[in-house]
Formats: structure tokens, C-alpha cells, sequence
């Protein structure tokens, strides 16, 4: 491993964007979460959330691509936190029966320092959220079960404040 690269991750509803949005306000760099970058690029273009995610598949593709194409032009001597990283991807191919046999020959080389896996807070729906709270919860479920196969350090973060969050994840940070 030879980045200095952390992922906030945990199913919809959890805070990942208010806490990438609160270290990028710290000073820190970030990348804001794929899928709702690409939401957000073709709802501008006029279509609906309905057709975005028409063919849920190839919507995780879309999400994926972005993810590497990122991730190819970060500095991997300088933190970075991610709203997602490239295996969640593995947990939202799983839930819509995607083939994640590639997608796991990509994840084999570790990228991230750690894993900082949120708990969940109460749902909030949104433009954006098409998943029902059994899906949150088994999407919750995949991410532990694809960042720890993966061999990676996953953190829990419990549901408290944005402060006290942000304050577990800072004193997680290997000191290099």
C-alpha cells in the first residue's frame, strides 16, 4: 500500500457526506461519492432518477468508472477521504446481481489506509435515494463483508454526533 487514502463509507442515510464535506472544510482533500456525481450530472441533462436508474447495473458500471478514473489523478502522498471507495462497489453489484468476479480482480491490491465504516442514522429520502430500509441494511452487511475480505482495517463509527465523529476518524489517522 502506497497511498495515504481513507474511505468513509456505510449505507445511504448514514452521514458520509456531511463528514467528507466537514474534512474538506478542515483543510483535508476529498472526493465526493460517484453516484450521486453522476445523479446529479443527468438529472442536469433532464432525465429522472427513474431512468438513471432504470438498468441498475449499468448504473453501478457508470458509478465504478467514475470511481477508477478519479482515483487515477489523486496524490497518493497526500490524505485523501473518499464518500465511497472502489470496493463498495462490490456490495452494490452484489444487491443487483452484477458479476463482481472482475471487480474483484480489481479490488485485489490494497489502495487504502483505513476503512471507516459508519453507522447508520435514521433515513432521510432524498432525489437521489431509491433504497428501502431492508436494502440499507443488507448494503451495510456487504460493505463490512467486502472491506474486511478484502483484508482491510474497518473502523466503526457509532451514530453520534457530526463532532465527536469527526474527532474518532482524526485520531485514526496513521501518523506517517
Amino acid at each position: 500500500m502506497n497511498t495515504k487514502w481513507y474511505v468513509i463509507t456505510g449505507s445511504a442515510s448514514c452521514g458520509k457526506t456531511t463528514l467528507v464535506n466537514s474534512l474538506s472544510k478542515m483543510g483535508y482533500l476529498s472526493v465526493q461519492e460517484a453516484a450521486r456525481t453522476l445523479i446529479d450530472k443527468e438529472i442536469k441533462n433532464g432525465k429522472t432518477i427513474e431512468e438513471i436508474r432504470k438498468d441498475e447495473a449499468e448504473f453501478q458500471r457508470k458509478v465504478l468508472d467514475i470511481k477508477i478514473n478519479v482515483e487515477k489523478y489523486l496524490p497518493k502522498d497526500k490524505i485523501v477521504f473518499f464518500d465511497r471507495g472502489i470496493p463498495d462497489s462490490i456490495a452494490y453489484y452484489q444487491i443487483c446481481g452484477a458479476d463482481i468476479a472482475e471487480l474483484l480482480k480489481l479490488c485485489k491490491e490494497k489502495t487504502y489506509r483505513k476503512i471507516f465504516l459508519l453507522e447508520q442514522l435514521p433515513l432521510e429520502k432524498d432525489y437521489a435515494r431509491v433504497e428501502d430500509i431492508k436494502t440499507i441494511n443488507k448494503i451495510q452487511i456487504l460493505l463490512r463483508k467486502a472491506y474486511s475480505d478484502l483484508g482491510y482495517e474497518i473502523v466503526d463509527i457509532p451514530a453520534v454526533p457530526v463532532e465527536k465523529r469527526l474527532e474518532m476518524i482524526l485520531s485514526n489517522i496513521d501518523s506517517l
